[in-house]
């Protein structure tokens, strides 16, 4: 099943900035070969569900090695199953209606 995310991972505990565990995050997320795209306050992830959880399970894994003993992180969570929708096509479905505007 395709899915499509959207991660906020936090590490307590570490200070004020957390860069450089978005950072490691980030790679994973290459590292997976998945479609993915930070934004200001997360990522965005698509892909198959199980590569997509086995990143997310990755990136605390990574987290965790980095010395952060507890991490905090949210996550949305959307699956269809009447067609194949992309990250892409969502924000290009909202571009559309505004440029009618």
């Amino acid at each position: 099943m395709k899915v499509m995310i959207d991660l906020c991972v936090v590490p307590m505990g570490v200070g004020l900035s957390v860069s450089k565990y978005v950072a490691a995050c980030q790679k994973v997320f290459k590292d997976s070969g998945l479609d993915h795209r930070m934004h200001a306050y997360g990522t965005n992830v698509e892909g198959d569900w199980d590569e997509v959880f086995a990143a997310v399970k990755r990136c605390h894994e990574t987290v965790h090695e980095m010395g952060a003993a507890r991490i905090n992180t949210s996550m949305r969570i959307g699956t269809r199953t009447d067609r194949d929708q992309s990250m892409d096509d969502k924000v290009e479905s909202v571009k559309k209606l505004l440029s009618d505007v």
